[in-house]
């Protein structure tokens, strides 16, 4: 992962970008970790927007720059964030910390889309591997209706997602609603990806979803951490 992360950060850090975005998990502290290292000069003023608490710390830790999203006039230069899955198409699945929503809005305003993963992160299909499945932000009181249509839609058993053990009752984000894990079969082609991201968004009560795809916003470039300190670069292939 570290290795991934300094190499990310290396080929699409510039010269004093204005504004750089920071995401989720556990590879965002490599991230961080690697722009400390940059001279003064390349860091310059950027302002560093932080997709939900734990990136803000690390960039207040770090002595960077926060900015937050309402406050950047234009665009974000570069963003950087981790994922849960992607296939080979670079259509993801985010939002296993709960930041889906900031996640997906800083990936939008970016120009350039960078995620950083574990190699065990990459698979053919999506929803592969992601057994705990798509995450979707959702406001509290339409939570029983979405869980119904959701069972409409094939998803075998999704759940409000439990704040356990750091506190009882279930996950609230940083907005105030709730996460729903929602498995569901594997996505075999982009056709199925483009079917389930559109009918996710189509429900009411539904804020936003964790598939990142090409109907909204997917990564530009990912580099997946390997056994050994290697790494793997994968770009957007065409459709």
């Amino acid at each position: 992962k570290r290795a991934a992360a300094y190499a990310a950060v290396d080929a699409h850090f510039g010269n004093a970008p204005g504004y750089v975005g920071i995401g989720s998990g556990s590879t965002v502290s490599y991230v961080v970790d690697r722009i400390r290292q940059l001279s003064d000069e390349r860091i310059g003023n950027t302002g560093f927007v932080p997709t939900g608490h734990q990136s803000r710390e690390l960039l207040r830790d770090a002595g960077l720059r926060v900015v937050r999203l309402e406050d950047v006039p234009g665009r974000i230069s570069v963003a950087f964030d981790g994922a849960d899955e992607a296939d080979g198409r670079l259509n993801c699945v985010k939002g296993g910390g709960g930041c889906l929503l900031l996640e997906k809005l800083v990936a939008i305003r970016s120009e350039v889309f960078i995620i950083v993963a574990d190699q065990t992160k990459l698979s053919r299909v999506l929803l592969t591997s992601c057994h705990r499945g798509i995450p979707l932000e959702v406001i509290p009181s339409a939570t029983p209706y979405v869980l119904s249509e959701l069972r409409s839609l094939g998803s075998t058993d999704p759940r409000v997602r439990d704040g356990a053990p750091a506190k009882l009752g279930p996950c609230i984000t940083d907005n105030g609603n709730f996460i729903i894990d929602a498995p569901f079969p594997p996505l075999a082609t982009s056709g199925a990806v483009v079917e389930l991201a559109e009918s996710l968004k189509g429900i009411v009560g539904v804020v936003e979803h964790g598939i990142f795809w090409r109907g909204d916003r997917r990564p530009d470039k990912a580099f997946f951490g390997g056994a050994g300190g290697g790494w793997e670069r994968v770009e957007v292939r065409p459709e």
